[in-house]
């Protein structure tokens, strides 16, 4: 019994649904009880939705959004958030504080609605995704992808990656016929977020020139006319700030919450203990080698990532387009820190994998995992007092120091390294079963080369 379910997957994926529906069961009675989110949410109460209002803010003020507020996103998000909000409740608002959008929570409610409604539009598509792929599995994936703790830490920060998500969809999922259309989408998530330029640009492995070449070009297009709406953004602007804030360390072990990445561990080690006594705490013999443990980790498994494209540029008609996208997202993803919320992204391509194979299997295992809004306590930092947005109160809040901090950032690298090994798996065995004389054979499933022509074409001719 436990083999049969074991292969089909639906049982164990069902359970794994279960588990996360339990969680957000637990987070709800924790918010009603202690009056603020649990872990592994952010640990601010009153920073809820802090990233849309605040970008909405600077969305009226655009030259400070680059020069003082130093954003990383591109105009078109200003351009979007203008548009969605209500400019009444931000003419108040002074670009000198920290939070310039905490005032416009309560009188904003076009933003209130757009974060849950883009929330919204993305479960719906990918549930429509999903059930091309599998019907007898899209409902518990849905629930892991829409109920999941990383797109509710989305919700919870209010950040632009619930617009940029529906985007991303529209773009690499076969919801859309039309290529012009998927071309378009592609650009305005570029725009949005401008890590999601590496999966498109790794369509190039699979030969697929004129479609990376269209996508730059609405990319270029999208930028400039959203540019020219704005009035400001500039490219050195951009990357002035990318580069900036690529140079940032922390300090504050609550800093790296949500991570998904290492690297503010990694800067916390390096710190000078002006903050937080890292040496007296854990020893100089800490210090020194778990940096060099996480480097490690990290080139092993960008390492591996690389070695599965190149395995896939050899024979692009074993590997999906789906499994491309994969990779070069959770290489970008694995690289820079983006934030709790950025898996959904890696995670939508995950669940589109068949429950074949230990590297899949073992994938959407850990997507299931990562999406339990649950956390176990490793220590307790302080407890003071804080402002609760939800309850609009003052409420006391225990700052502790929690596992998925630490663990998260190593599940997901264990989810590329199996997604790697996979593919590179994948590709052996056809090399083995093909042999290599085959090399440009056509098949049915294979993507159309620029410079071969299919079968039935020559014989057309």
């Amino acid at each position: 019994m436990f083999r049969r379910h074991w292969q089909s997957g639906v049982l164990i994926e069902w359970v794994l649904a279960g588990l996360i529906l339990v969680s957000l069961v637990h987070a709800t009675w924790f918010l009603f009880t202690f009056k603020y989110l649990p872990p592994p949410f952010f640990y601010e109460p009153g920073d809820i939705f802090a990233d849309w209002f605040n970008t909405a803010y600077w969305a009226y003020n655009p030259e400070g959004a680059f020069e003082t507020w130093t954003t990383l996103y591109p105009p078109l998000s200003f351009v979007i958030l203008r548009a969605l909000s209500v400019s009444d409740c931000y003419q108040l608002a002074s670009g000198l504080d920290s939070s310039p959008g905490y005032m416009a929570r309560g009188c904003d409610w076009i933003g209130h609605v757009s974060i849950f409604g883009f929330w919204a539009l993305g479960v719906v598509l990918m549930f429509l995704t999903l059930r091309k792929f599998d019907p007898r599995t899209a409902i518990p994936r849905t629930i892991c992808m829409g109920l999941g703790w990383p797109m509710l830490n989305g919700i919870e920060r209010g950040n632009l990656v619930l617009i940029a998500f529906p985007m991303f969809l529209l773009a690499v999922m076969p919801l859309l016929r039309s290529a012009r259309a998927r071309w378009v989408f592609a650009a305005l998530s570029i725009n949005m977020k401008l890590y999601l330029i590496a999966p498109f640009m790794a369509q190039l492995i699979m030969r697929r020139w004129r479609w990376v070449e269209s996508v730059l070009i609405a990319t270029v297009l999208v930028y400039l006319v959203s540019y020219a709406l704005l009035g400001a953004g500039t490219l050195g602007q951009i990357l002035h700030n990318v580069t900036a804030w690529a140079q940032n360390t922390m300090a504050n072990p609550l800093d790296f919450w949500p991570a998904t990445t290492y690297q503010g561990i990694t800067s916390f080690f390096e710190s000078k203990d002006d903050i937080f006594p890292t040496m007296l705490v854990l020893g100089s013999d800490a210090i020194e080698l778990v940096p060099v443990a996480i480097a490690v980790l990290l080139r092993s498994t960008q390492a591996l990532l690389l070695m599965a494209m190149a395995a896939t540029w050899l024979r692009p008609e074993a590997i999906s387009r789906y499994r491309v996208y994969l990779l070069a997202i959770m290489f970008a993803l694995i690289t820079s820190e983006g934030g709790g919320y950025t898996p959904i992204f890696w995670t939508a391509l995950v669940l589109t994998e068949r429950w074949q194979g230990w590297g899949p299997r073992f994938a959407i295992i850990c997507c299931y995992l990562m999406g339990c809004s649950y956390d176990l306590v490793v220590s307790n930092i302080d407890t003071i007092d804080r402002y609760g947005y939800i309850f609009d109160m003052d409420i006391i809040v225990e700052m502790n120091l929690t596992l998925w901090p630490l663990v998260r950032p190593l599940v997901i690298q264990l989810v590329a390294i199996a997604i790697a090994c996979s593919t590179i798996r994948t590709v052996w065995i056809d090399v083995y079963e093909q042999g290599w004389a085959d090399r440009w054979r056509m098949r049915r499933d294979a993507p159309l080369l620029p410079w071969v022509a299919r079968p039935e074409r020559q014989i057309a001719e």
